[in-house]
């Protein structure tokens, strides 16, 4: 071969490396995006998810797919998503439970929440209400763990279900305030908020979209949230650590959306940006807020990291304090 096509050759490969690795950034998207939320249409997760596609699809001038993958508790979502491309064309919203209970409650873990996937945007949390039967001589969340205290063995809480974050944020508050309470687990939320409304059982911990309405019509009581912050749908109601005086006192569930490890850096980084930029408009915000949600400013990908990181280490601890380690 001679020198000349050599050259020519060299410069081709070249021209054709520098033409490329570029393009994948400058752009992207060429075709439609999908996001998987892992809850099931008309929750808050898949409402919000609703409200910012059609605003990530104008921006990027592509559609952007909703396809809700809510089976075997977000699973079938996460296996989707780690088989997919990384590419930046296939997403999910995932939750707290699939990223930092359900590993350690699993007897086989499937995905690794830290190298399998990239957290572009951590946008949202979802703290719970705390309630209790109306008709307990209970008004306050000091009044509450005093009530407890003084009958052991005789108080019930409920929740959707073993290892669920609803389960696992009102153990926290018992490990963290010393008191026992025994657990009644149901199917779903709404039995779980239901049977306190009953007056089966004295307390739960539940999301605000469904307990709202009952606390509203005088059926449930609600004493505070299980976030540091206060939320906006319901200002009045104090965030427990401070009615107690324990303000790192938080328990909440999160959205986080997520690639596939290995998405180019570029791609990542213009979801980002623009996640960033749909999140802080005053108006996404005060819909995140009206379904119940608290909205967050957009921290960097690697800020994303060590707070899931911190989540998982939380509440794995917990799970092996329980004894519930590998039990699902």
């Amino acid at each position: 071969m001679s020198k000349i096509l050599k050259r020519a050759l060299l410069a081709l490969a070249f021209a054709t490396f520098t033409t490329h690795a570029p393009a994948r950034a400058e752009n992207y998207p060429t075709r439609s995006i999908t996001i998987m939320p892992l809850l099931a249409a008309g929750t808050g997760l898949d409402i919000t998810v609703r409200l910012y596609a059609e605003q990530l699809s104008q921006a990027l001038g592509k559609p952007v797919v909703i396809e809700n993958k809510p089976g075997s508790a977000g699973l079938v979502g996460i296996s989707a998503l780690k088989a997919a491309p990384a590419d930046g064309y296939t997403l999910v919203v995932a939750t707290s439970a699939v990223m930092a209970i359900r590993p350690a409650l699993m007897k086989q873990t499937t995905y690794d929440p830290h190298k399998d996937f990239v957290p572009i945007a951590l946008y949202v949390k979802s703290p719970f209400i705390l309630i209790v039967d109306p008709k307990l001589p209970i008004h306050s969340v000091p009044e509450l763990i005093k009530y407890v205290k003084d009958r052991p063995g005789q108080i019930s809480f409920s929740s959707s279900g073993v290892g669920g974050a609803p389960h696992l944020s009102l153990e926290f508050m018992k490990q963290r305030f010393g008191f026992d309470a025994a657990h009644v687990p149901y199917r779903n939320s709404p039995q779980s908020i239901a049977d306190v409304a009953a007056g089966h059982v004295a307390m739960a911990f539940a999301e605000a979209g469904a307990s709202l309405p009952l606390i509203r019509d005088g059926k449930l009581r609600a004493l505070a949230v299980t976030s540091s912050a206060r939320l906006p749908s319901v200002p009045e109601l104090p965030p427990i650590g401070e009615a107690v005086g324990a303000p790192d006192f938080e328990a909440v569930s999160w959205h986080v959306l997520l690639a596939p490890a290995g998405t180019p850096e570029d791609v990542v980084d213009k979801l980002h940006a623009e996640m960033k930029r749909i999140m802080e408009e005053p108006g996404m915000r005060k819909k995140i807020a009206d379904i119940g949600l608290i909205p967050l400013d957009i921290a960097s990908v690697q800020h994303n990291r060590a707070y899931i990181k911190a989540e998982g280490e939380k509440w794995g601890s917990l799970v092996r304090n329980l004894g519930l380690e590998a039990s699902q």
